[in-house]
């Protein structure tokens, strides 16, 4: 079952959250994720199974230029997660097809997403899920 979150849902978002980007504070992460629960461009959707929550995506309205994209707002998939004994089950599929669904009732035209270069299950997700690469690119930076 899946499911629209809101602020009553901050801790197992953050705890999902917190999986996906362990690198990352849950104390920051509880604190993001406030902001993005209380924001109208934003939304994130979990997947609950059998009680538990397995998963969750988060995304939102993007208006500045999106990468090989033609139109604005274009709805953004910021990130995806299930948990590892769940996956391959088709439950990211699901929370995709949310994450969109709302886009489309956001009066989105394209739905686009990002991942490292390095990432390949995430990129072979994408492309499974009928995403089409666009772009790579490599960032520098230089301290001064």
């Amino acid at each position: 079952m899946i499911k629209k979150a809101n602020i009553e849902n901050l801790e197992i978002v953050s705890s999902l959250a917190k999986s996906l980007w362990p690198d990352n504070n849950l104390d920051d992460l509880r604190e993001e994720f406030t902001g993005i629960l209380n924001d109208k461009e934003a939304a994130i959707f979990l997947q609950e199974d059998n009680g538990e929550f397995i998963g969750f995506a988060q995304c939102q309205l993007r208006h500045d230029y999106v990468e090989g994209c033609d139109s604005s707002p274009v709805g953004y998939l910021e990130g995806i997660y299930i948990k590892e004994n769940r996956r391959r089950q088709g439950f990211a599929h699901d929370l995709l097809r949310a994450c969109q669904e709302w886009a489309c009732e956001s009066d989105c035209l394209e739905f686009a997403s990002d991942c490292e270069l390095d990432n390949l299950d995430s990129l072979a997700f994408h492309i499974k899920m009928g995403f089409m690469e666009v772009n790579r690119i490599i960032c520098f930076k230089k301290e001064l």
